[in-house]
């Protein structure tokens, strides 16, 4: 009887707090006029909460902040960047990842050891002890790169849809062609920021606070908030137009004062409306993120930094056992084995070659031409040995371009390289493919680098120039991926990448074999050129990748600020 009246009476609980709750979310703000809604100037930052400001779904639409001249300004807004533009209130991410990157593994485990500190300090406080720890003694050219390369993906991936949808356009101002001036502000560096806005998400202005220096190296010291708004250009950063100013804000954001300066209305999330937003998805960015640099695969939160440290006493060996299994043990013995070590390999074979081993026929049920050609798109330095493991071929070589000396001694299937000169690389791939008269079989990565994102950059036309004599090409579509470490780096040194690689939890590749492309013979550049494009859209479509027109050279100008060539004695250092 007791346990009944109990269960009851928890039921009930449930149903009044739930009505409450409904009750509560139902209560109509007070109606008030858009001048009572502008913070007077003697006003206190602390007094702008949530609760005096309307919700962001009631933000003026371009159109109606303007006067109906087509060419007057739609207004402008200011928007912070931590719970506004970002999901996330926290900047520790952030700085994490600029530690561990620029930083290394020492300077990461610093900061995360301060992280019970940080929880116990104001906003403020918080980010100028991240500032001092992350910052100190850093070069400031190194760092530049990384802001460029390697902070985008990480902030992009934080964005919300709703705020960055409000912030830049409407239906209505795009019919009228206009736009808002869109303004971000953040307590973070603008080294940090700055790029990702501008560059991915077009924003017109940025204000934060610039990082002090000397000699070239940051001194772990950034500007106050004041300073910041003193040396601000109003008319050139808020616009001289006469549009209406509006502000979004975060929950505990920075430039206060800014909002209340400058802002005829504030909108500031609540906790619950900050829940219900989506992540803004990749093909609705500006400007598509194709490439980005750096080691970390995850989002370097407190929780999931202390689980990579924990992991890195297992996760080495565990590499270097993987290693030692692949390179010594033959492909009947060592995939399985792999398989049980959490390295996971899945083959896909095409419909009219169910078997890519030498003895079924690349189309067809007759004998297979064992000068085979297999053409892969490139995710990382291990895509040869996949291929070759799949297809149960070791005699398969591998065309390589930048690799270092120690990886090319430890392959276990015979590599060359390439030079960047046409004939020499022409003659060099045909010799391997007909390089003795049982036949051979080559592995080309037409693509020339890496690529992470669900891009395919330009396939070179060069394979099929070799393909011309009658052999067929395969496309083989490859899917990577890991958890925690990339394999791949374009300023980082390229010998660690198999290490880097290897070390994940649980890597996984995916390995599809296509339907052979029957070449012409004769058939010119013209004719490669075709091949090359019909290679490249059958494993885009198999992937559900986009196909691109960028090249390796596009790579490098982006994230290491060259064009990607490389010396004799640099292959240890691209990629």
């Amino acid at each position: 009887m007791s346990k009944a009246f109990t269960k009851s009476l928890l039921l009930y609980n449930k149903i009044l707090v739930r009505r409450l709750r409904s009750l509560i979310a139902r209560t109509p703000l007070p109606s008030v006029t858009a001048t009572e809604r502008q913070p007077p100037p003697h006003k206190s930052a602390s007094s702008m909460t949530p609760s005096t400001a309307p919700p962001l779904e009631a933000l003026t639409a371009p159109d109606t902040t303007t006067d109906g001249d087509s060419g007057a300004s739609a207004g402008t807004v200011v928007c912070a960047v931590e719970g506004g533009l970002l999901m996330s209130t926290s900047t520790f991410p952030y700085f994490m990842l600029v530690a561990l990157e620029a930083g290394g593994l020492l300077r990461g485990l610093l900061l995360l050891m301060l992280y019970p500190l940080l929880r116990v300090l104001s906003h403020e406080l918080a980010t100028k002890a991240m500032v001092m720890l992350t910052f100190a003694g850093l070069r400031k050219d190194a760092f530049g790169r990384l802001g460029m390369a390697v902070m985008p993906k990480l902030f992009l991936e934080d964005v919300s849809a709703e705020v960055f949808q409000a912030a830049t356009s409407s239906a209505a101002a795009t019919r009228r062609g206009r736009r808002r001036r869109c303004v971000c502000v953040s307590g973070m560096p603008r080294a940090m920021v700055e790029p990702f806005l501008k560059e991915y998400l077009a924003v017109d202005a940025v204000v934060a606070p610039e990082l002090k220096e000397l000699g070239g190296y940051y001194l772990g010291i950034a500007e106050d908030e004041g300073e910041v708004v003193r040396k601000m250009d109003v008319e050139e950063v808020i616009g001289d137009k006469g549009g209406a100013v509006v502000g979004i804000g975060g929950l505990g954001c920075s430039f206060q004062q800014l909002f209340q300066t400058y802002c005829k209305e504030v909108y500031v999330p609540t906790e619950s409306a900050r829940r219900r937003r989506g992540a803004l998805h990749p093909r609705r960015y500006p400007k598509p993120l194709v490439f980005h640099d750096g080691r970390t695969a995850f989002r370097p939160t407190p929780t999931a930094t202390l689980t990579m440290f924990m992991w890195l006493p297992l996760g080495a060996p565990l590499a270097l056992l993987r290693a030692a299994v692949f390179l010594l043990l033959p492909f009947s013995l060592s995939v399985p084995l792999l398989a049980a070590l959490g390295m996971h390999n899945r083959m896909i074979a095409s419909s009219s070659s169910p078997d890519p081993s030498p003895d079924l026929a690349a189309a067809g049920g007759t004998k297979k031409k064992n000068n085979s050609l297999f053409a892969c798109n490139h995710r990382s330095l291990l895509d040869p040995l996949c291929v070759s493991a799949a297809a149960r071929r070791r005699d398969l070589a591998a065309a390589t371009y930048s690799i270092s000396r120690l990886s090319e001694l430890l392959s276990p299937i015979p590599t060359f390289r390439l030079t960047r000169d046409r004939a020499a690389d022409r003659a060099a791939m045909q010799a391997q493919l007909f390089r003795r008269s049982s036949g051979g079989g080559l592995v080309v990565c037409p693509e020339g680098t890496t690529c992470r994102e669900p891009f395919l950059l330009r396939f070179s036309p060069l394979f099929a120039e070799l393909a011309a004599g009658g052999v067929d090409v395969v496309p083989v579509a490859l899917h990577l991926a890991v958890d925690m470490f990339h394999g791949t780096t374009a300023g980082g040194r390229k010998m660690l990448d198999p290490l880097y690689l290897l070390m994940n939890p649980v890597p996984s590749y995916l390995v599809q074999f296509l339907d052979p492309v029957v070449t012409g013979e004769g058939a010119g550049k013209e004719g490669a050129r075709a091949v090359a494009n019909e290679v490249q859209r059958r494993v885009a479509e198999a992937l559900g990748y986009e196909r691109t027109g960028l090249t390796r050279r596009d790579k490098y100008l982006i994230l290491a600020g060259n064009e990607g060539v490389v010396g004799a004695d640099d292959g240890g250092k691209k990629n």
